[in-house]
């Protein structure tokens, strides 16, 4: 528990436990905080009138004490949980410990979120050398206690749970039997024997026989397990707070191994892979819970139920329709029958697919269950990837060779390949290639276009790859530490093993996964219940969404995901087509502005094309160009092979060429000669640009009579003057033309240009905030190196998440707050965005909401995830 919260003060009137039963009930749905989400549950369903077995909650504020306060309980605990316990025994009409009836409990965790698998459950307690006898059938009695006893001496007592599976092993192989249902009523009394033998040699201590020490002993236990590695690893992986804790639910055990007319099983009331209103679920006959999870027999359908118990299967299907008409949601439950008897252990939200959320909340509106805006909602907007992108089918074997950040979402497989050149070439022979680079740069962008998936060892998730992989909509797995590449031997080695060019590999962007070989794929597809969601996202959303896209295709794929104009076209990135690189080299080695506007002369045609295609596209939506930003030196080759290549195609000597690389090298090119300055330092780019801009404009206008709703962008200015002088350019080649609209504005990338925000506006006519540099720049860390220590200092809370892939509300978050209230109060009308790649990410939306940014631009295969994380702002800012 996160040592800095102060312990609450305690009362002795304060509640710590909560009764749940048809007689007493003490909780309801509302309490999730205080009850967790399965005692919440369990008390809800008995105040509706639900066959629930009786019980108690220990609140999660117990935990709180208990890891504030040296793992001890509060002074009044004990007689709550006997007055709770007196309540079961009360409902039951049975005792706990009673050597003829006993009252047997389970004990389990209950978080307010569900985290399955990740904390302890005890079931049995209350059995002991005496009680054992209290249950009648001798072989389910026996079988009861090893059960206690496993699971106590495993998770109390510290065994290690193999040593349990090796005695039962041994002798079924002693005894020439091949499963456990064949150990008979001797062999399980044998089996117990050993289990106790086993703790006692193990721990030093022997299994309890007293029944409240048990009780005690797995209370205990459970709220341990709120700090185990695995538990800690799951809330940080899913954001969820160290300080809420958990409850503990103690349960009247029923059993569902009694014999044939018992069953214990788990359902959802509608199929959870494909929404389809029908009951979906399995069970087995004569088992307790934990053996339809563990594989060891076959589940049956429910439909078998039908057949088998009619009576209880028609009142299980009636509880289907009052749970989901009273949570108004699809729900995960499960159950037990014994002795034909129905009993109900849990009700949930059910976990389901992409495409069963959509239609679950389609059909649930259609059905008057809900409202469109609680099924605008529902769904998480980031889930929205699983329709968008080929997946790694569920079913499919896999092979795991390392994990990385899941930079960029879909699957792919494909033959490794370390050189981009080599990728592009075997592309085009009909190749199915994954890239792999320690990192990725500009120079990669044709391998990276021809890859099916990028896979580096270096780098974060807004990292060059990631960010590009993106914008084209590729999976990516990026940082991937455990990989080591060797250009040079031409090999990829993780954990002993040693992969050459050729190997298959299999990248799931989405989880990070690098797989060996060749992996079953789901392909993706957009539903009627997708579109019917998203119009309603549209008609309840704000925010305008627009495209990161400088490339036809990337502009068609956004305009079908739905885009609203262009956001961000980066044009560095039209300058590495093979076509024109060899001219955008010369533009930069020239010596004089001369050479450099011949060199240009040559670029202009290209560019002018580049934008009459994405005019064409965008047709009446707005389209905002941002000028060259990046460091010359990107554009140049580094290879001494490359450098020599380069030498001879421009008719210069090798020195020469490299003499005025090591010129242009800059120590720190991030924060160089880039952006607004090169504008300025080298006028002619921009002026060759602009021109370009503006004469693809007007050919639009003169084929197709549509006015081009044009934006153009200075990149990384931090003064007002920078601003000043290219917009005096920009204005100056706009009057040697025919009379066109268009708007000139900045990115505000720096944290002076933000807190100068107000002077600037005088000059800007609309801002778009550059997050992934406004980042770098407000903390002074380079987003491509931070994947070395970012996962450090989220595991410490020095940041609660990635600010390169959430924005930081506090401190970035602060200056675009700003940045807008004093552009506002100079300019009232002044248009307002975001470009970074925050502007995909749904918990940055909401806080672009609450700023009141007038529009998002985002990579094209988020714009459906900005569509609805902007409606479902929308309707939270209500």
């Amino acid at each position: 528990m996160a040592k800095n919260l102060k312990p609450k003060p305690v009362t002795a009137q304060q509640k710590w436990v909560y009764s749940f039963g048809h007689e007493l009930c003490e909780g309801d749905a509302s309490q999730k905080n205080l009850l967790g989400g399965k005692g919440a549950n369990l008390a809800e369903m008995s105040r509706i009138g639900l066959p629930v077995p009786p019980g108690f909650i220990l609140s999660t504020e117990v935990c709180t004490h208990f890891y504030q306060n040296s793992n001890s309980y509060p002074v009044a605990i004990e007689l709550q949980v006997d007055s709770g316990l007196r309540q079961i025994e009360k409902e039951m009409g049975i005792q706990f410990g009673d050597i003829k009836k006993p009252l047997l409990l389970s004990v389990r965790s209950g978080a307010r979120v569900s985290m399955p698998g990740m904390m302890d459950t005890i079931l049995n307690i209350g059995l002991n050398d005496n009680t054992v006898k209290g249950l009648g059938d001798d072989r389910f009695a026996w079988d009861c206690y090893r059960r206690l006893i496993q699971m106590y001496g495993d998770v109390v007592m510290g065994v290690n749970r193999d040593h349990f599976e090796d005695l039962i092993d041994t002798y079924k192989r002693r005894n020439a039997l091949k499963l456990d249902t064949e150990i008979d009523a001797d062999g399980w009394k044998e089996i117990v024997t050993l289990f106790k033998t086993l703790v006692q040699r193990e721990t030093g201590t022997p299994f309890p026989q007293d029944p409240h020490a048990q009780l005690w002993g797995a209370i205990g236990a459970v709220f341990n397990s709120w700090m185990t590695p695995r538990a800690i690893t799951y809330r940080r992986i899913n954001n969820i707070p160290e300080d809420w804790g958990t409850a503990v639910n103690v349960q009247t055990v029923v059993f569902g191994n009694k014999g044939d007319d018992c069953a214990t099983g788990v359902a959802f009331t509608r199929n959870p892979s494909t929404g389809e209103n029908k009951f979906y679920g399995e069970y087995l006959v004569n088992a307790q819970g934990e053996d339809v999870v563990a594989g060891i027999r076959t589940p049956l359908p429910l439909t078998e139920m039908q057949k088998q118990m009619p009576e209880v299967y028609k009142e299980l299907d009636a509880i289907r329709h009052i749970l989901e008409k009273h949570y108004k949601d699809m729900q995960d439950i499960e159950f037990t029958i014994q002795e034909k008897k129905l009993y109900m252990l849990q009700t949930r939200t059910g976990k389901r697919t992409a495409p069963a959320a959509l239609r679950c909340a389609v059909e649930m509106v259609s059905e008057g269950l809900i409202t469109r805006e609680q099924a605008i909602q529902r769904i998480n907007p980031a889930s929205l990837d699983q329709l968008l992108h080929p997946a790694i089918d569920p079913a499919a074997a896999k092979n795991l060779l390392a994990k990385g950040l899941p930079a960029s979402p879909g699957a792919a497989t494909g033959a490794i390949v370390f050189d981009s050149d080599e990728a592009e070439k075997l592309a085009a022979d009909g190749k199915k290639i994954i890239l792999c680079r320690t990192e990725t740069s500009p120079e990669d962008i044709h391998g990276m276009h021809a890859a099916e998936g990028i896979l580096t060892s270096r780098g974060g998730m807004t990292s060059h790859a990631a960010v590009v992989a993106r914008g084209m909509g590729k999976p990516c797995v990026a940082g991937a530490s455990d990989i080591v590449i060797d250009y040079k031997a031409q090999t990829l080695q993780v954990k002993g093993q040693t992969l050459r060019p050729g190997d298959k590999v299999t990248l799931d962007g989405s989880t990070g996964e690098i797989l060996l070989g060749e992996i079953n794929m789901i392909q993706p597809a957009m539903t009627e219940h997708f579109l019917t969601l998203m119009q309603w996202a549209d008609n309840a959303r704000r925010l305008k969404v627009r495209a990161n896209a400088e490339t036809a295709l990337d502009a068609e794929t956004a305009k079908k995901f739905g885009a609203e104009g262009i956001g961000l076209c980066r044009t560095e990135h039209m300058f590495f087509d093979p076509t024109r690189i060899l001219y955008v080299r010369q533009m930069i080695l020239a010596e004089t502005p001369e050479e450099r506007r011949s060199a240009l002369e040559k670029i202009e045609p290209y560019q002018r094309q580049d934008f009459i295609h994405l005019f064409k596209i965008m047709r009446g939506l707005p389209v905002t160009i941002r000028l060259l930003d990046p460091p010359l030196h990107e554009f140049l080759p580094h290879e001494t092979s490359e450098i020599q290549a380069l030498a001879k195609a421009l008719a210069l000597s090798a020195d020469k060429v490299s003499q005025r690389i090591h010129h242009l090298h800059e120590a720190n090119p991030m924060l160089g000669l880039r952006g607004a300055r090169l504008g300025i330092i080298y006028p002619e780019i921009y002026e060759m640009q602009v021109r370009a801009i503006f004469e693809a404009a007007l050919a639009i206008k003169k084929e197709t009579g549509d006015t081009v709703r044009l934006e153009i962008m200075v990149p990384l200015i931090a003064t007002k003057r920078e601003m000043d002088i290219l917009k005096e350019m920009i204005d100056r080649i706009a009057s040697t033309m025919e009379k066109i609209d268009y708007l000139t504005g900045t990115m505000i990338e720096l944290p002076r240009a933000a807190l100068q925000a107000g002077i600037i506006a005088e000059a800007a006519e609309f801002f778009s905030f550059g997050t992934n540099d406004l980042t770098q720049t407000t903390y002074g860390i380079s987003r491509d190196d931070a994947g070395a220590f970012l996962p450090d200092y989220q595991k410490q809370r020095i940041f609660t998440t990635d600010p390169f892939a959430s924005i930081d509300v506090n401190g970035v978050g602060e200056l675009i707050k700003v940045a807008a209230e004093r552009g506002r109060k100079t300019r009232r009308d002044i248009k307002l965005g975001i470009c970074g790649e925050h502007g995909g990410d749904p918990a940055s939306i909401h806080f672009f909401e609450k700023v009141g940014l007038d529009y998002i631009s985002c990579s094209p295969y988020r714009i459906p995830i900005a569509r609805l994380a902007a409606a479902q702002a929308a309707l939270a800012n209500k």
